[in-house]
């Protein structure tokens, strides 16, 4: 599934200038480059049985280029029997050398558990993940922990893409646990390019981080495991957009993938939804994802 979405340039001018990389966009013939596939099981920890862990869908990818490959970090449902939302989401890996034709790997890399997180990741399971990498080669991904009660963004490490390091939800220490609790999705980090890589950027010793779908909010860090969301005068979670009445993004602004600063300013990639109902968008369908 190809993240759809639109971009906003954050700096100080009357028309700002579209970047090249994103003049346009072309769709593959190829598509759809990855299918949901049933003859993959692995054993659950949890269940204890074999699960065929992507029979009902694979979608929401994350990119990332390692040892001159394009690496998938992608979600995968298990039973398509049940709705979206009440399956089990794990995190699949797949590799390309064009970035078109993709070979999964067989088992899944990051899933609920035996472990202390299992109170967040279980029975939904890991959900959208957004991949980065540091400076020193490290891989960070935020993604969404759904336990069918409240879905919180939660961070794991790894140095190889297979191996994961569970770190727990993003804002829990954030204003004494304030936002815990609170549904958060959909984190962008901001990254730079640094020697033909693009990696996490560290501004003023701080890492930043747009997220959201809602509302979009900015989120800072030191260490890319504890964020504390940015709020206004108010106390409130200070909302950078929120969803447009008569535009193409009037029922959801939802954050894609790692923002990227450029010489053009951060360009910030989103989800626009055309509401299902209300204020839509009249020149397009209702319920419509679309690109800006």
């Amino acid at each position: 599934m190809l993240i759809i979405s639109c971009f906003l340039l954050f700096q100080c001018r009357d028309k700002p200038s579209e970047p090249e990389i994103l003049n346009s966009f072309l769709k593959t013939a190829e598509n759809p480059i990855l299918r949901a596939d049933s003859t993959l099981k692995f054993m659950d920890p949890i269940k204890n049985e074999m699960v065929a862990w992507q029979k009902a869908d694979v979608f929401n990818p994350a990119a990332v280029v390692k040892d001159n490959k394009i690496f998938l970090l992608y979600r995968c449902e298990d039973n398509p029997a049940a709705a979206l939302g009440g399956r089990t989401s794990r995190l699949g890996l797949a590799s390309s050398e064009d970035g078109v034709h993709f070979s999964k790997f067989s088992a899944p890399v990051l899933y609920p558990d035996k472990d202390e997180f299992k109170t967040f990741d279980y029975p939904g399971g890991c959900e959208d993940p957004r991949l980065v990498e540091t400076e020193d080669g490290t891989y960070v991904v935020v993604y969404t922990s759904w336990n069918y009660k409240v879905p919180r963004l939660s961070v794991a490490f790894s140095k190889d893409l297979f191996h994961w390091q569970k770190k727990g939800p993003a804002f829990a220490t954030a204003y004494n646990g304030r936002f815990l609790d609170s549904a958060t999705k959909s984190a962008s980090i901001i990254t730079r390019k640094i020697n033909n890589r693009w990696v996490a950027a560290s501004i003023e010793g701080k890492y930043w981080m747009y997220w959201g779908e809602h509302l979009i909010n900015l989120a800072w860090s030191d260490n890319l495991i504890d964020w504390n969301p940015l709020l206004d005068s108010t106390g409130q979670l200070l909302a950078l957009a929120r969803p447009r009445p008569g535009k193409f993004d009037s029922g959801l602004t939802e954050c894609g993938p790692p923002a990227m600063m450029t010489d053009e300013g951060v360009i910030l990639l989103y989800n626009g939804q055309n509401t299902p109902n209300g204020e839509a968008d009249p020149n397009l369908p209702k319920g419509t994802y679309s690109v800006g």
